[in-house]
């Protein structure tokens, strides 16, 4: 991690960048001050009027040189938010380590005076007056409108055209960088879809240009008349990317505040700590008034109220967690220190690729397998626990090849099937139902090579989970939907060897235990009768193929062969089964083996000795069937399985004393 933090687009790169004038894009100090005056004294440039294209000095047209200087301005402030995120980014990581301060100091200090070149160039196309006028205009209610003037007779007794248009102009006059000029184009929209030779039509337009100036002249004055107001401090947080840093984020810094707030940002900043993106403001009281409603972009308290904001956010004074072996996957686990919320911000700070599912150890929960934004829900509430690894830290020598295997020939692929005759006995049964064909379904679906891997390594640790919903697929960064294909399984499974027998002979079950079968796990959207709606796979075109989510209902084979007044979607079957265990696919293949004997046994046609020294055979492989894993055999389930093969062996050899040597049961 402290290497990666380094190469790359890292510290290194980010300590010389912003350092000085880009060689290929350099402007001087009076080229940016006389952008900004030309763009002052023409704000209201009205791009129709003919004499835009009269020449200047220099043999260009004034609507050359405005576009020039407006050009030379998004530079500048594009400039100044690199150089911001760049200086963030750098006093980020080393808040994490904090042993390379010293080191860093000479190259910080080359940014920040840097940073302040380009602030101060940036808010040379600033004019706080305009900014406070900004303000004051969004901060006005709606007047009362003249609806019944004649001027308006035009628009039909359309009451909606002069609100729309109020709505507007104050929209438009919180952008400081367009003009009164600008603005008074807005006096088309109430006129818009009507003839311009239609009487009543030039009223209208010169009624709403009049109503345009005077909610201009409405903001002045409140702008003026709030001049004596005290100012107020306030701290800001500059937004960025919830959870990581811009450097692994197609959204830049800054993103998603708008002009103004920018301005006000370059005028009245008085102290700012970029690491922990913490600025302090002195505002005017329209501009502290418009930062703190609900409708501001950026995160504003009063600067004595600053204790109040949200915690995930570092005041000046505040240093995060400092990132030290113990932490995550570098030393013995005996040896691990408790992860903290710091930590986990760290994590997603500075790898490139974060890990979704953790293997984690706590007193009060054990061992568990969780997602990243569980942990650190669970550490917003005082868990007190340890990481063990990610899915990058497992063994490969575990984890299984990362190329797919060849799909198997037809023959096989109906035997994966549930069973039809005798296809219950081909090695392949039940095949599609197991952990095995979930890895090759994971790599079917994976498109990309270099996510096969990952894949894998996400599907090795998701098994770990007890509870599927836990990992809820709706959550940002969820499980990739061929890992899921890996978990659950879309083939259905026949219970009828476990159900109880009756007369109907096609649809008599043999009473098996349910035996290792019984906790197996169902996944549905709704299993609830009192709940409208079937139910349907998670893996369903039905349910969108959304994967599991957490309101998604939980059922096992023992409580679907319990109930039989489930309202399921016929296409999916209702649920999504989890893929069984080597032990659970075993004894599923043997249970179906036996009921296939039994019906043998039961139907009406003859069996010839040589199928009668085959069933007693198969019967013999199946008295010897054990689990992998013996203890999951439990001794009830033991002795009904031997009872139920005993009972068909007694069975079987009535049938060869009474069949003669090569000749049928008669």
């Amino acid at each position: 991690m402290f290497l990666g933090a380094l190469g790359g687009t890292g510290l290194l790169y980010q300590l010389q960048s912003y350092v000085e004038p880009d060689e290929d894009e350099r402007w001087t100090d009076r080229e940016a001050r006389e952008a900004a005056e030309l763009l002052r004294t023409e704000q209201d440039f009205d791009p129709d009027d003919p004499d835009g294209e009269e020449e200047v000095e220099g043999g260009i047209s004034r609507r050359e040189e405005r576009e020039d200087a407006e050009e030379l301005r998004g530079l500048i402030f594009a400039h100044w938010r690199g150089a911001g995120r760049s200086l963030h980014w750098a006093q980020a990581v080393l808040a994490h380590f904090p042993w390379l301060e010293e080191w860093a100091e000479p190259a910080l200090t080359a940014k920040l005076r840097y940073l302040e070149t380009l602030r101060a160039q940036a808010a040379q196309f600033v004019a706080p007056e305009v900014l406070v006028v900004s303000a004051a205009a969004t901060a006005l209610s709606m007047p009362e409108l003249p609806h019944p003037d004649p001027a308006f007779a035009v628009l039909g007794g359309n009451s909606r055209a002069l609100v729309d248009l109020w709505r507007r102009w104050q929209s438009a006059a919180g952008r400081p960088w367009e003009g009164a000029v600008t603005r008074a184009y807005l006096s088309y929209e109430i006129v818009r879809g009507i003839r311009s030779n239609r009487k009543g039509y030039d009223a209208a337009l010169a009624g709403a240009a009049h109503l345009i100036e005077s909610w201009e002249q409405q903001a002045r004055e409140a702008a003026t008349s709030a001049e004596r107001a005290p100012r107020w401090r306030l701290t800001a947080h500059v937004p960025e990317a919830s959870g990581a840093v811009p450097r692994h984020e197609a959204r830049d810094f800054l993103d998603g505040l708008d002009t103004w707030t920018l301005g006000v940002l370059l005028t009245w900043t008085v102290e700012a700590d970029w690491g922990s993106g913490v600025l302090t403001l002195d505002v005017p009281d329209l501009v502290a008034e418009r930062l703190l409603s609900p409708a501001s972009d950026l995160p504003c308290k009063p600067a004595d109220a600053a204790p109040d904001l949200p915690e995930r956010d570092h005041g000046p004074g505040r240093r995060p967690g400092i990132v030290r072996p113990g932490i995550f996957d570098d030393t013995p686990v005996f040896g691990r220190h408790p992860v903290t919320l710091d930590h986990i911000r760290a994590l997603r700070t500075l790898t490139t690729g974060t890990d979704e599912l953790y293997l984690v150890f706590s007193a009060s929960g054990g061992a568990e397998v969780l997602p990243l934004a569980t942990i650190e829900r669970r550490l917003a509430k005082g868990w007190l626990g340890v990481l063990i690894a990610g899915a990058r830290d497992l063994p490969g020598s575990v984890i299984g090849p990362e190329e797919p295997e060849h799909s198997p020939e037809p023959e096989a692929r109906d035997a994966q099937m549930s069973a039809r005759g005798q296809g219950v006995h081909d090695p392949h049964f039940g095949e599609g139902l197991g952990l095995a064909e979930g890895g090759r379904r994971t790599l079917r679906q994976t498109y990309g090579t270099e996510d096969r891997d990952l894949n894998l390594r996400l599907l090795a640790l998701a098994r770990g989970a007890h509870d599927l919903r836990s990992l809820d697929a709706e959550r940002p960064g969820g499980l990739p939907v061929a890992v899921w294909h890996g978990l659950l399984t879309e083939d259905r499974l026949s219970l009828a060897p476990f159900r109880q027998p009756s007369s109907d002979r096609w649809h008599s079950g043999s009473g098996l235990p349910l035996g290792l079968l019984a906790a197996v796990q169902l996944y549905t959207t709704n299993a609830n009768l009192l709940v409208e709606g079937k139910g349907h796979s998670p893996l369903c075109r039905h349910a969108h193929e959304r994967a599991v989510v957490a309101g998604d209902d939980l059922l096992t084979v023992a409580d679907l062969l319990a109930r039989t007044d489930f309202d399921w979607c016929s296409k999916c079957g209702g649920c999504a089964v989890r893929r069984l265990s080597d032990s659970q696919l075993s004894y599923y293949r043997a249970a179906h083996r036996l009921h296939d004997i039994k019906r043998r046994l039961d139907s009406e046609s003859d069996i010839s000795d040589t199928e009668t020294s085959t069933v007693m055979t198969r019967l013999d492989e199946l008295a010897a069937w054990q689990p992998v894993d013996q203890d999951e055999w439990c001794s009830s389930d033991s002795w009904q399985w031997q009872d139920t093969i005993r009972e068909l062996r007694r069975r079987g050899a009535r049938a060869q004393a009474v069949n003669g040597p090569g000749e049928p049961n008669s």
